[in-house]
């Protein structure tokens, strides 16, 4: 896919994996339009970027419908490219699980991600084509200590992704999953401060790479899943 005036949503899109995200597609000559739950945030992101921004806060599941409608008509009832990069992570033993942790972070990583994309499947139908980038986690291929939560949600992901990809292919429309480990970026932090980068630790870059990468193949062709490992994290 040629970037060049395209329509992308980006979710999460004010800090980390998807503010570099959002640079390299508008240096591509893409349409780009960000959310994100802080209009500060966003505000700042629209210096570094040059997107365009819409405040949202997708574990409102009553408003993903209004607020879809809404980044549609920004980009005048076109999308051509989705990148579902919204999410959040709560680490806690099996003793201290609880329903309310669990709804925190499958209400963004996983429900939000799935009734934000069902509102935009039908423009991508009536196009006939279209690209769909899930973000996951190296956490959806093998779970850890303290992961219940976050690896579950990332778990449900990579499902959510596979059965679009069966269902939506003849219409088209690519659907990918990119699946960082370790990246210094703001997850994980309360405060959503960004981590100094670490000399043999991923970067957001480099996953901006990637996204862009599987999004710039031909169109009669995609990349299914893509893992993307530091190369020597250990030292």
């Amino acid at each position: 896919m040629n970037l060049k005036g395209k329509n992308v949503i980006l979710t999460g899109g004010s800090l980390g994996i998807g503010k570099e995200t959002a640079k390299f597609l508008v240096e591509k000559g893409a349409n780009v339009l960000i959310t994100g739950r802080s209009n500060d945030r966003l505000n700042n992101v629209i210096k570094y970027t040059g997107a365009k921004i819409i405040e949202f806060d997708i574990s409102d599941i009553d408003s993903i419908s209004t607020k879809a409608k809404e980044c549609i008509k920004i980009l005048n009832g076109r999308v051509d490219v989705l990148i579902n990069n919204a999410g959040i992570g709560v680490r806690s033993t099996i003793e201290d699980l609880n329903i309310d942790d669990f709804l925190k972070v499958f209400n963004v990583n996983v429900f939000g991600l799935a009734l934000f994309t069902k509102e935009i499947i039908p423009l991508m139908k009536s196009n006939n084509c279209g690209t769909i980038i899930n973000i996951g986690s190296t956490a959806s291929l093998k779970g850890y200590q303290t992961g219940s939560i976050y690896a579950s949600s990332k778990f449900a992901v990579r499902c959510l992704t596979q059965c679009w990809q069966a269902e939506l292919r003849p219409h088209n429309i690519r659907v990918c999953q990119i699946n960082p480990s370790e990246v210094t970026t703001a997850f994980g932090s309360s405060e959503r401060t960004e981590r100094e980068d670490v000399h043999n630790k991923l970067t957001a870059k480099e996953i901006a790479h990637s996204i862009i990468s599987a999004i710039e193949m031909d169109d009669r062709g995609f990349i299914n899943e893509l893992n993307v490992w530091a190369t020597n994290p250990f030292n």
